[in-house]
């Protein structure tokens, strides 16, 4: 039977047998299949987009145990990678390794990250690696930049704001501002409170009549706080 992975039954048994050498440990195999399920679910989230890899770092000249979107040519079976093989050699070496530029065997431009797993000893026994084909993004990318492209004129000039100043937008910068400092608008400190208010102040939120005592009713205080607060 062919599993999604494209590993059969037979080839899953004699990969699940735990290398005889006693450097790792038995829990060690259950790693390694939670981290396949999740290489299966990943990839088919991003079919044809995103290759996802788990290596299973206890044996580098076989390591490949699943390939999800197989964007590079790989097989399951195939050895490690650099990458790979210096965890092995290293269990000080970062778990995470993000965002970094790789490429394709036939040139495509790809970002990576890979994702080191490490048993209850300390030791990487697997890694679980993406390779966003970024070549596919390009064209959009270029269309894009070009929808948001404006008059070289007039660039970075501020030549009218279309914002409502009023309501909506105030009440979202007040939960913004108070998010930021991990709190709620009411649960700001005295000291915050006054930076907020001055900062609505200088953004231009006191144009309208209304604002100063939406901003207190925010805040819980008195609309002549408010106002003490801008001074």
């Amino acid at each position: 039977m062919t599993h999604p992975t494209g590993r059969r039954d037979d080839e899953r048994a004699c990969q699940a047998a735990v290398p005889e050498d006693g450097r790792y440990l038995p829990d060690d195999e259950h790693l390694l299949r939670e981290a396949e399920r999740i290489a299966v679910a990943v990839g088919r989230m991003l079919p044809g987009l995103c290759e996802v890899v788990l290596h299973d770092l206890r044996r580098p000249d076989n390591a490949i145990r699943a390939i999800e979107n197989n964007l590079s040519g790989r097989q399951i079976g195939d050895p490690a990678t650099e990458l790979g093989l210096r965890r092995i050699a290293d269990p000080d070496y970062p778990g995470v390794v993000q965002n970094y530029s790789n490429q394709f065997p036939d040139g495509r431009p790809a970002k990576s990250t890979s994702i080191g797993i490490k048993n209850a000893e300390g030791r990487y026994v697997a890694a679980l690696c993406l390779n966003l084909d970024v070549s596919t993004l390009a064209p959009l990318a270029l269309t894009l930049a070009s929808l948001v492209a404006t008059d070289v004129e007039h660039q970075g000039e501020t030549l009218e704001t279309l914002r409502d100043r009023t309501g909506r937008e105030l009440r979202s910068t007040i939960d913004s501002f108070a998010a930021q400092r991990s709190s709620t608008p009411r649960g700001l400190n005295r000291g915050q409170k006054r930076e907020l208010v001055r900062q609505l102040h200088r953004e231009g939120f006191f144009e309208t009549r209304s604002s100063a005592q939406l901003i207190a009713d925010q805040l819980g205080v008195s609309r002549a706080t408010v106002y003490n607060y801008t001074k």
